[in-house]
């Protein structure tokens, strides 16, 4: 049988995470997202023992993210993306800190890591959007269970309505989560970051150059904005303190966000392949 004809659909052109996934914004979300997943022992312990995020953090922060991108504007190479993810976590397991035995694709701990795009994506809305209506949270939770097909998750693994969402989500956050070792080096404004060898090459000298004094600033604003951005039901799940001052803060943040961001070119505001989708959608 043709492959195209069995492969998952991903989002609508011109649905909310037409307009959402692809936006500068989002690169906010991608660390309180991934903080979440990692709080999960088992998919904590799948990321300490096989991921390269501490010998190649922008890399892995650059496929990430190009691959997330291709979930929603990939088209025909959606489907594609999927396949290639999950196979690469069949080699994915072990055991972890407990002892207990892990597999990444383990539908309970790969439904979980997808999971975590909505409730991120709701939440940081609040401070860097236009908050959702509860119609545009209903299409945006259709369209994530979209994306969830397209990474091979069986509907049978998926919540398939908001109404049945909140309640599995509550059941993990209460019953699985925690402050993992992930976690807490994903949060730590001690440990050395390599420079970023990404970006435009003039800029990556300079980076270089500088990073000695950037690092641990850099550090700080990321834990800031990682727990920030994070709903703060499963901010408590995890242990992780956040103050009224820094609230403040957050929202003092994202009123210049919001102020400046929707002005920008399209070219500047959308990263390189949504940007390319929706120029290749209105032609």
């Amino acid at each position: 049988m043709n492959a195209a004809k069995t492969d998952p659909i991903p989002p609508p052109v011109g649905g909310v995470l037409w307009s959402l996934a692809g936006d500068i914004r989002m690169l906010l979300t991608l660390q309180p997202a991934l903080a979440m997943q990692v709080a999960h022992p088992a998919v904590g312990a799948g990321v300490d023992d096989h991921s390269m995020f501490r010998t190649d953090p922008w890399g892995r922060g650059e496929r990430s993210l190009a691959s997330l991108q291709l979930w929603v504007y990939g088209g025909e190479a959606a489907a594609a993306e999927g396949r290639r993810l999950r196979a690469m976590h069949r080699s994915i397991q072990g055991t972890d800190a407990q002892g207990r035995a892990y597999h990444a694709l383990t539908p309970a701990y790969y439904a979980w890591v997808h999971a975590t795009g909505y409730p991120v994506f709701r939440h940081a809305q609040h401070y860097l959007g236009r908050p959702f209506t509860e119609a545009q949270e209903r299409q945006l939770y259709a369209e994530w269970l979209q994306v969830g097909r397209v990474l091979g998750i069986h509907d049978r693994d998926m919540p398939q309505t908001i109404e049945e969402f909140w309640p599995y989500y509550r059941k993990v956050l209460d019953n699985d989560l925690e402050e993992t070792v992930v976690v807490r080096e994903l949060l730590a404004a001690d440990l050395p970051l390599p420079a970023p060898d990404r970006g435009p090459r003039w800029l990556r000298p300079l980076l270089r150059l500088s990073w000695p004094w950037l690092c641990p600033r850099f550090a700080r604003v990321r834990r800031f904005l990682t727990i920030g951005l994070m709903p703060p039901d499963a901010r408590q799940a995890i242990g992780l303190e956040w103050t009224d001052a820094q609230e403040r803060r957050l929202r003092r943040l994202g009123r210049l966000v919001r102020a400046v961001v929707p002005v920008l070119p399209e070219r500047l505001r959308f990263m390189p392949i949504a940007y390319r989708a929706r120029r290749a959608a209105r032609g």
